[in-house]
């Protein structure tokens, strides 16, 4: 993924960090990462200092059941002793049977990579079959990098490469199947790509027809498809992020509005520069287009030849995915937005999901839209972004509810909402805890330092990241999604102890830049690391104990936390899942092989100068792809 790190210059001046008012939060609570802070005010479990005495009620189980694998620098993966790898979907590999053949020289065209795995692989799910040996492997494609996508050739754009580099995001619907020990792909008619180009439908306040997204052409392709979330109906979703670097233009008299500079978008974009070679990309031909992306799109994996549909009632911004559970049965919906100072919103359904299913409706597009705010005393409030509360009137220049979830990002200004340290991934844990993951912070801003600067971002300068957890105020057993107030905690503060002392890690567990989080149906949170390309293995930036990207797991009960597989040079480790009964974990590998200031800049002519996983073709590339991990005795993925 990406790593935006500065904050946008146009983002309004909503309800900063200095402005939330010290409430009574210790800084000592703000600062015990994986220490059990507020674990009675948020009803979460007793330290292990207070743990049942003999004859009292058996102790919680063992979670981590393995020993912490070291950091490392090698391109290579590695899991913990009496553990297998095997790996399984690389970007390139034919969907089907007879489909075309990965050529490692990167000549695949276009039209053989739409019917090929896509590339940078991000989300991830399992969907399983009738039995324990088949089922449905659903992996988003987040984006591309041309050093590696394509073949030797040129730096001028063609209408060639950005139809091939559409046909390498979106998602691939993939059947598995086990046979003996090993996972393959299964030849199914449902084996599918979604694409940058692939028909998709709208739905909620935005249809296809709405002003704001028409553009003279039906709307195709899903882009930046981060990470997942999985409705209880059996759909998948994904969240749209980073989509606005997609866009650009040459025009010398285009210039932004108010609202596309709050979404990110400016004439240079992010370099791809598509908008030389396809009009749909140019601001200034095509200045609707981008409204098309940055939503949550929900995908069928059973009818997976149906199009994908964007549920705009979830709102535009950077979503990174778009975490499912349910209050009462109400659906209820976390995503966090990737920007530096972005925030944490919360959607809830405005009936039990059977109930609007049931009526033709998706429960996805009637319901309400929330953003966070954290005060220092360890309770929050959620704020509805509702057409007509609050400052979201018509005189106030909110049209209706399209124009609050269209702008949401404004609208999250204007109510006040507190900006995060890049929010990335949320997860609801088994006991209805929530979790965060915070990717970093310059320390500009929202995050500089002073008496007043929120206990949500306890660090002023904030290279590492952090996860905080919260748990919904009705229903003091398990949390009430519908609920409008919370409390929270700091979960763990990443990093290198031997470069900040507020980091309580040892060396099993040292981690940095959390962005995934996955927890398991046993209570334990995984959490995929990401850190940058400027910052991976370099002691300047005192990332050099830290190593490659890694998966760790957690114990929320205790704390702890032990490495349990570290990535390849340059890859972020990007999506988890087991199947049922936990015996096989799916892990997703994200762009192996990128840049990095530690180990070189990859070209068309030498893509191999940072990685090559996981082939080591002498004359290949390297290729994101699926780990299927599973224990050499059969046992539970991270069990003792």
């Amino acid at each position: 993924m990406p790593d935006h790190r500065a904050p946008h210059p146009e983002a309004a001046p909503g309800r900063t960090f200095d402005d939330v008012v010290a409430a009574g939060l210790s800084r000592r609570q703000a600062l015990t990462g994986g220490t059990l802070a507020l674990t009675a005010f948020l009803g979460l479990s007793a330290s292990p200092a207070s743990a049942a005495q003999p004859g009292s009620a058996p102790k919680a189980p063992n979670l981590l059941g393995f020993t912490a694998v070291p950091p490392s620098s090698a391109d290579a993966v590695a899991v913990p002793a009496g553990y297998s790898v095997q790996v399984l979907a690389p970007w390139g590999q034919a969907v089907r049977d007879g489909g075309p053949k990965w050529r490692a020289d990167g000549g695949n065209t276009a039209a053989e990579q739409a019917d090929q795995v896509g590339s940078h692989h991000a989300g991830l799910h399992f969907f399983p079959g009738a039995d324990g040996s088949r089922g449905t492997l659903v992996l988003t494609h987040e984006y591309t990098d041309a050093a590696l996508l394509y073949g030797h050739g040129g730096v001028t754009v063609t209408k060639e490469q950005v139809a091939k580099a559409l046909a390498a995001h979106g998602v691939s619907v993939l059947e598995v199947r086990r046979t003996g020990g090993t996972w393959q792909l299964a030849d199914s008619p449902r084996n599918v790509r979604v694409t940058g180009a692939t028909p998709v439908a709208f739905s909620g306040p935005l249809d296809a027809d709405h002003p704001a997204l028409r553009t003279g052409t039906p709307a195709t392709g899903t882009l930046g498809t981060s990470s997942h979330g999985v409705t209880p109906w059996g759909t998948f979703l994904t969240g749209e992020r980073n989509v606005a670097g997609y866009f650009g233009t040459d025009s010398t008299t285009w210039r932004p509005t108010r609202a596309q500079k709050r979404a990110g978008i400016s004439a240079r974009g992010d370099g791809y520069g598509w908008h030389r070679a396809d009009a749909r990309f140019d601001l200034a031909a095509n200045g609707n287009e981008a409204n098309r992306f940055g939503w949550v799109v929900e995908i069928d994996p059973a009818t997976p030849q149906a199009p994908p549909v964007k549920r705009t009632a979830l709102g535009r911004f950077q979503h990174v995915g778009a975490s499912v559970t349910e209050s009462a049965g109400r659906v209820v919906v976390y995503s966090g937005d990737d920007e530096n100072g972005g925030y944490l919103f919360k959607f809830v359904g405005s009936d039990s999901w059977w109930r609007l299913r049931a009526q033709g409706r998706s429960p996805l597009d009637h319901g309400t839209l929330y953003v966070a705010r954290f005060e220092d005393d360890g309770t929050g409030r959620w704020l509805p972004l509702t057409h007509g509360q609050g400052p979201l009137t018509r005189d106030n220049g909110w049209a209706d509810q399209a124009a609050v979830v269209l702008r949401a990002r404004q609208a999250a200004d204007a109510l006040g909402a507190t900006p995060l340290d890049r929010p990335q991934q949320t997860s609801v844990g088994p006991d209805g805890t929530a979790f965060c993951a915070l990717a970093n912070s310059p320390g500009l801003g929202h995050c500089a330092s002073g008496p007043h600067r929120a206990a949500v971002s306890p660090r002023a300068n904030n290279p590492y990241g952090h996860i905080i957890r919260w748990r919904e105020d009705e229903n003091a057993d398990r949390g009430d999604g519908r609920a409008t107030g919370f409390h929270w905690d700091v979960f763990v503060l990443a990093g290198d102890p031997a470069h900040d002392r507020q980091v309580h890690l040892d060396a099993s567990g040292m981690f940095g830049s959390p962005k995934n989080l996955w927890p398991d149906a046993d209570g334990r949170l995984w959490i995929g690391t990401g850190i940058s390309a400027y910052d991976q293995n370099r002691a300047e930036t005192g990332h050099e104990h830290l190593g490659n990207n890694a998966m760790l797991a957690a114990d929320p009960a205790t704390g702890e936390i032990r490495r349990f597989l570290t990535g390849p040079r340059g890859a972020e480790i990007t999506g988890a899942v087991t199947t049922p009964d936990r015996r096989t974990m799916f892990v997703n590998v994200q762009h192996p092989g990128e840049h990095t200031l530690a180990w070189g800049t990859p070209t068309q002519d030498d893509p191999r100068v940072v990685s090559n996983w996981p082939d080591h073709d002498p004359a290949g590339r390297p290729r994101s792809a699926v780990l299927v991990i599973q224990r050499t005795d059969g046992g539970v993925i991270g069990a003792a």
